[in-house]
């Protein structure tokens, strides 16, 4: 199965703009629309899980920890990219889409990974 991705609320419109814009068959699915909008890290984390996406942010601080802490309490995850704020859109559009091409969902299950790979 192909990788399916959310974005957290914090992670720039215009990465996911541009993967849709260059593939627009990649199911990608904004926090607004999947009901994550404002919602706290490890809310965020659950409700990826739960909608069986990895999810994508630029919140570095905060978000590996609460990764760390959902995977010990047991619970399991489909995975998280996390995007330096400082990496030029069009890299972070690249690495998602070869992700997508390239790779199968279960590959990154319960990982958090930094982009580029």
């Amino acid at each position: 199965m192909r990788v399916r991705f959310l974005a957290d609320a914090d992670l720039n419109k215009a990465i996911v703009r541009g993967v849709l814009r260059r593939e627009p068959s990649i199911d990608f699915l904004a926090a607004h629309a999947a009901g994550l909008r404002g919602m706290t890290d490890p809310r965020g984390s659950g409700g990826a899980a739960e909608h069986q996406r990895v999810l994508v942010s630029h919140d570095a601080a905060t978000m590996p920890a609460h990764f760390r802490k959902f995977r010990s309490d047991g619970k399991r995850s489909a995975g998280v990219f996390l995007i330096a704020q400082t990496l030029d859109i069009g890299t972070a559009i690249e690495e998602l889409l070869v992700i997508w091409l390239a790779s199968e969902a279960s590959e990154w299950e319960n990982r958090l990974e930094w982009l580029p790979l």
